[in-house]
């Protein structure tokens, strides 16, 4: 016949701790109902160790009972443990790995700066040779203008000849232009003839044909 009793006079029937009881009926040892929201132990009547009652029983001594480990506790416990041990050497992994990461990232970087340094100073190389090259040929355009300037200045016609000397009076300026094409005859170096007029070097003294 049945018998319900709650887990706790159960475990005190038993000698066992409450936590050993619910163990058991996780581990489907015992059989447990649920009576208006209460949990109880269904056991057999007969399964029930008697109480002591005799008087001859009464003077014997009773082994003390010590509570049974809760050894569902201890492989729970064991269970976080290891989980623990295992959750710390998986995020140990991790971080390595995120070592090795940023470790490979900042050589990349590194490399790419490297490269980007390199092809700056080549870029400015290039650049400072074609900024050289530029300014000769700017230099040599200025002196060849400069060379052709001093060489169209360097000769200078009668009218301009005429007026730095102040010559005004067409009789004087056809007088010294008989002189001047005499002495360009001659072989005179201070006169030159272009285009069929006679030019001057204005740098040149003239008085021995001013006579």
């Amino acid at each position: 016949m049945e018998k319900l009793m709650k887990p706790a006079e159960y475990a005190k029937e038993l000698g066992i701790s409450r936590q050993a009881v619910y163990a058991k009926i996780k581990r489907g040892i015992l059989t447990a109902k649920n009576v208006d929201g209460k949990l109880y132990i269904v056991v057999d009547k007969e399964a029930v160790p008697p109480k002591v009652s005799s008087s001859e029983d009464l003077k014997k001594p009773v082994p003390a009972k010590s509570a049974a480990p809760d050894t569902e506790n201890l492989q729970d416990y064991k269970s976080l443990l290891e989980a623990k041990d295992e959750t710390i050497a998986v995020l140990k992994d991790t971080v390595k790995d995120l070592k090795e990461s940023n470790k490979q990232i900042s050589t990349t970087l590194r490399g790419e700066v490297d490269l980007l340094k390199e092809a700056f100073h080549e870029m400015r190389t290039l650049y400072m040779h074609q900024l050289e090259h530029i300014e000769k040929d700017d230099a040599i355009d200025i002196g060849t203008e400069h060379e052709e300037s001093v060489t169209e200045e360097a000769w200078i016609s009668l009218k301009k000849f005429f007026k730095q000397l102040n010559i005004t009076k067409k009789k004087q300026q056809e007088k010294m232009m008989k002189v001047l094409k005499k002495a360009y005859k001659k072989g005179d170096s201070r006169l030159a003839k272009e285009e069929g007029k006679i030019k001057l070097n204005p740098s040149a003294d003239y008085r021995d044909l001013l006579k």
